[in-house]
């Protein structure tokens, strides 16, 4: 195993032809002091004992603080870095607690509950919660209790397991119904872990915001009141974030006492190629083919790596690229990269988990089915293929390295993109700012009326949860009433129909049950795929990756969700495009821009997948283009949108030959560089440009939520439209192309083919806008942002270019 200091693979990285030039900024996070502390004299002899037995003597300081709330009986989150030991700082109370509990005569004694947002991150923790508790005898007796426990051993978890490991998913669909069968155990019930909480944001964190009090009802019903502890490396205003997901008060403890080694963070930009996109564009190196390259390298230098890519494909074809190559310099080599993804059946993800963690595999490309909390420690370097959304989850995946305090180094590869190319240039965007904040809606009625359906099957519901459920509850409950989906009988309302409750919602916001791909010619399941990302990832002739292997999809039925495929080896990838229309149903709240007006609120949208391109692999170069016959799905959802009027289009100098492409421009734009500023992947929002709505009667650019009823990023985006818009046009305006590339205001899914645009027009626009932005109004709250740094900094060339187009997600 490697273990050169960072500096020094990097070196080795940047020392090939033109290799330098690619590093636009190098950040060196100092390494940092540990403090130690003493555990709480309440902590059961035994426990420290098993603890120090492990190989830590001593606690550190933000540890023995975690674990003397929980103690007291506040909930608690814990929010320092990676590898800092947030998992002891909760379960040594927990274990302790059990411990007491387990003497407890003619009972079941104290129960917990642990949720993990993958079960990939469950079964992890529970390993390490069985080594741990090796020498307490039967006190602690932990079981995973998700989908991919048999039904056999289900039975025992129920009865005699006092840590059950689940998920929000498994709480949701199969504990709480079943509540009746866990009474034992919700009776006992002390503590609920919930593992690494920055996740749960936008729909999915509202979703499970709203499983957390029906959980909290249930145990009240059986007379418990369970401690939250709550787990994040990376989280802003933790305790905030933390009620609002549980509805409880939570205490925060945010000082890291852990000792860091040196983390050495490149910023890396992929060169200009001698290929023209769309319009002639010019067009760089992909991020896929970067990092296939750096992961080869680095498997060759012996570096345990793990290369992070933004999608199921990416992953796939980084593995295969990087194995070829391997195989040119040494056969044995090949066999030690792999691929790691969703979607995969669970004995292969268990087999990955398990040859990462015995050092059989060096390089692994992995989706962020890995980037949660999994105990990989002895990694040396971390490969991000392209910017992942949040600054949380940059620091997320960045922490995988160097997680037993060894030195460690982390290279974020741009892609042709605006956010991304912003970023390599403008490193304090990354450095200088706190992470984001975590949004959440639990309100949002979309997400409230199943969970109220869900919790009136579980217990009838009454006046007195309208507290637990919040205010929106009183208003839902006659509307469920209407649609017949509850009914009122004397002070309780009643779930009355016969199919389950929890089935009317998928807490992920995935809508429909997953596509099934299946071999054609052995009827074999390949895996799944998310109903939402169905029509455009396994529509008929899409390229689909699975553990190294080609598949082309020959049928994909709509009706039975199945998609039926047969391996292949084409010389290209396929890419989806869509249309997209908005229509205005309520403006919640208006704002002057000078003439023109800032607005949010709802709106209709209308998104039909129309074609699919099919590009060369590694250059991207686009070989044709492909019809497609699927039908138009609508989603009501919530955006914020803004107008101008003739007046300022004049001022801008905007004719109406260049309006249309100067409104796509600065639409493709605002939609890459939102992710800055509120907690949002951009694939979670999307966007429309009409030069005359007719619901406007202006020229009016829309950016919208992908979700159902809203995820709280458009709102986010009002309140911080002056900072949000002023970044857009800084970065389409410093990007060195001539007339618009896909590093400020191309989008590679454009429904139009990135016809029109108009850079120039573009900044004018913004620049007219933003002349009438009010002070102190919406638009004025600065950029949330990244955790403090002592820093030594390197600075790369200049020359920021700018953020570029996204299109919007298939809702």
């Amino acid at each position: 195993m490697s273990r050169l200091a960072p500096a020094t693979v990097l070196g080795r990285l940047a020392s090939g032809p033109s290799r330098a030039s690619r590093i636009t900024h190098t950040e060196h996070l100092p390494p940092r002091e540990g403090r130690h502390a003493v555990w709480p004299d309440r902590i059961r002899p035994e426990v420290i004992a098993a603890v120090q037995a492990a190989g830590i003597e001593h606690p550190w300081a933000h540890q023995a603080r975690a674990a003397e709330h929980a103690l007291d009986g506040d909930s608690v989150v814990v929010a320092t870095g990676t590898a800092s030991g947030k998992s002891l700082a909760y379960l040594v109370p927990v274990f302790s607690t059990l411990l007491d509990g387990s003497e407890a005569p003619n009972g079941r004694g104290a129960t917990a509950l642990y949720l993990a947002p993958t079960k990939a991150l469950a079964a992890d923790q529970c390993r390490s919660v069985k080594e741990l508790s090796q020498s307490l005898g039967n006190a602690v007796r932990p079981a995973v209790y998700d989908g991919d426990t048999p039904f056999e051993e289900r039975e025992w978890v129920r009865q005699y397991a006092n840590y059950v490991l689940t998920n929000p998913d498994m709480l949701h669909r199969g504990i709480l119904p079943s509540h009746p069968r866990w009474s034992s155990f919700l009776k006992s019930l002390k503590y609920v872990v919930i593992d690494e909480c920055h996740t749960y944001r936008g729909v999915f964190g509202s979703h499970v915001a709203q499983v957390l009090r029906r959980l909290r009802r249930l145990c009240a019903r059986y007379g418990a009141s369970p401690v939250f502890l709550l787990a994040s490396a990376t989280a802003a205003e933790p305790s905030v974030a933390a009620r609002r997901l549980t509805g409880l008060p939570v205490v925060e403890v945010a000082d890291d006492a852990s000792p860091r080694g040196e983390l050495v963070f490149a910023l890396w930009e992929p060169p200009l190629t001698e290929m023209q996109g769309e319009k002639g564009a010019p067009v760089r190196r992909t991020a896929t083919a970067e990092t296939a390259d750096l992961l080869t390298d680095l498997t060759v230098q012996g570096v345990r790596s793990v290369a992070f890519v933004r999608s199921r494909r990416g992953a796939e074809l980084i593995s295969v690229i990087a194995q070829e190559r391997l195989a040119e310099i040494d056969r044995s080599l090949a066999r030690r990269v792999a691929a790691y993804r969703g979607g995969y059946l669970p004995e292969e993800r268990r087999a990955l988990e398990q040859a990462l963690h015995s050092g059989e595999l060096l390089g692994l490309a992995a989706t962020t089915a890995l980037e949660l909390g999994i105990d990989v420690s002895g990694l040396d370097a971390v490969v991000i293929a392209g910017y992942p959304g949040t600054r949380a989850s940059l620091w997320q995946q960045a922490g995988r390295a160097g997680r037993a305090g060894q030195g460690a180094l982390a290279i974020l590869v741009a892609r042709d993109d605006p956010l991304d190319t912003f970023l390599v240039h403008h490193p304090e965007a990354l450095f200088d700012q706190p992470v984001e904040s975590t949004v959440l809606d639990p309100d949002n009625p979309y997400v409230l009326a199943p969970h109220l359906c869900a919790a009136a099957a579980e217990l009838p519901l009454t006046d007195e949860d309208f507290e637990l459920f919040g205010p929106a509850c009183e208003d839902l409950l006659p509307q469920l009433e209407a649609a017949k989906l509850l009914r009122r009988r004397t002070k309780a309302w009643h779930w009355t129909r016969r199919e389950r409750a929890a089935d009317l919602t998928d807490i992920r916001g995935e809508g429909g049950r997953p596509v099934q791909i299946v071999e054609s010619g052995t009827g074999r399941l390949l895996g799944t795929v998310d109903a939402g990302a169905a029509h455009t990832t396994v529509h008929e002739g899409a390229v689909h990756l699975h553990q190294g292997r080609t598949y082309l999809v020959r049928s994909f039925d709509l009706e039975d969700s199945v998609a039926l495929v047969e391996e292949a080896n084409p010389s290209y990838s396929t890419v989806a495009r869509d249309t997209t229309s908005i229509t205005v149903l309520e403006t919640d709240t208006e704002i002057p821009w000078g003439d023109g007006r800032l607005c949010y609120g709802s709106v209709e949208v209308t998104n039909q997948v129309v074609s699919f391109l099919r590009r060369r692999l590694i250059t991207g170069e686009v070989l044709g283009e492909t019809k497609l016959d699927l039908p138009p799905r609508t989603l009501r959802t919530r955006a914020v949108w803004w107008t101008v009027t003739e007046d300022q289009l004049d001022e801008a100098r905007i004719n109406p030959e260049i309006l249309g492409g100067a409104l796509h421009a600065a639409e493709h734009a605002s939609i890459g560089m939102l992710p800055l500023f509120a907690t949002c992947d951009r694939w979670d929002i999307g966007g429309v440009s009409v030069p005359l709505h007719p619901d406007t009667l202006l020229p009016t650019v829309f950016v919208y939520d992908g979700h159902p009823g809203g995820a709280g990023f458009a709102e986010r985006a009002f309140h911080t439209a002056r900072a949000w818009l002023t970044a857009t046009r800084q970065a389409i305006a410093s990007c060195e192309c001539e007339a618009g590339c896909p590093s400020c205001i191309q989008s590679p899914k454009c429904g139009n083919g990135n016809d029109p645009l108009h850079k120039r027009g573009a900044v004018r626009l913004l620049t007219v806008l933003l002349r009438g932005a009010p002070e102190g109004k919406a638009g004025e709250e600065p950029v949330a942002g990244t955790p403090e740094r002592k820093a030594e900094t390197q600075p790369g060339p200049a020359a920021p270019t700018a953020p570029a187009p996204q299109a919007p997600p298939a809702p």
